[in-house]
């Protein structure tokens, strides 16, 4: 298999095509963005541990029931994963309040959900992001009702195992962010990546964050909480 030109470059990845036309390579970066981008910076051999994080996780899930786009890790930075299209939509799970929904409706950081919440997001960086119900989805044509079902349905599966997953070695999953993509047969698939980039990780009993937070609000210490969960999830 060759690797041959690079089809997008994003804020933490590059994706490229292959001799393959249904295989992608995915290569992760060490830059770092916060706030739609409007943040810039550097987290050191980030991307070799979301990659690594992300292909433990995606393969763990696959076993689980959830398919997902992943294929092969090729190297510390490099993922072959199958061509998907992916949907505009960013799919936030939360369980704990945190972030934009501790300030939307004012709950103190911290507050346990009385049940887990699901948004969607329309992939739109020169909008923000916006928050959108299954109207506007289905107004956009973004989806269809059934496939949206099943985006729903995976992203709660999703939730239930890593939650549980997480607990064993000690690190609570206050909220996440998903994406799916569908294959050239319509298969929908997990994509993208999971890891302290898209996920809030907290220590059970310290309450430390260890993800981007650390980055977004300039708390330092965001290469050490990287590896941390490296070290926890794989042991190295």
């Amino acid at each position: 298999m060759e690797k041959l030109e690079q089809l997008y470059e994003g804020k933490a990845k590059k994706v490229f095509k292959t001799d393959e036309p249904e295989l992608y390579i995915v290569d992760y970066k060490d830059d770092a963005t916060a706030l739609n981008g409007l943040k810039k910076g550097t987290i050191h051999n980030k991307g070799i541990i979301n990659n690594r994080v992300t292909n433990h996780l995606m393969k763990l899930l696959e076993a689980d029931g959830v398919p997902t786009h992943f294929v092969e890790e090729l190297s510390d930075r490099e993922t072959l994963v199958k061509k998907v299209t992916i949907i505009p939509l960013e799919v936030i799970v939360r369980n704990i309040a945190a972030g934009s929904l501790s300030k939307r409706l004012g709950l103190p950081e911290g507050a346990k959900l009385q049940s887990t919440v699901l948004e969607f997001c329309y992939k739109d960086d020169a909008l923000g992001d916006p928050m959108v119900n299954e109207y506007h989805i289905a107004a956009l044509g973004v989806a269809t009702k059934e496939e949206l079902g099943k985006i729903a349905e995976y992203s709660f599966h999703v939730n239930r195992f890593l939650t549980d997953y997480l607990k064993d070695v000690g690190i609570e999953l206050i909220d996440f962010k998903l994406e799916f993509g569908k294959t050239t047969d319509g298969t929908i698939v997990l994509a993208d990546e999971i890891s302290p980039d898209t996920c809030r990780f907290w220590d059970s009993k310290t309450h430390e964050k260890l993800d981007k937070d650390r980055f977004r609000r300039d708390m330092g210490g965001e290469e050490d909480a990287y590896k941390e969960i490296m070290k926890r999830l794989l042991g190295e």
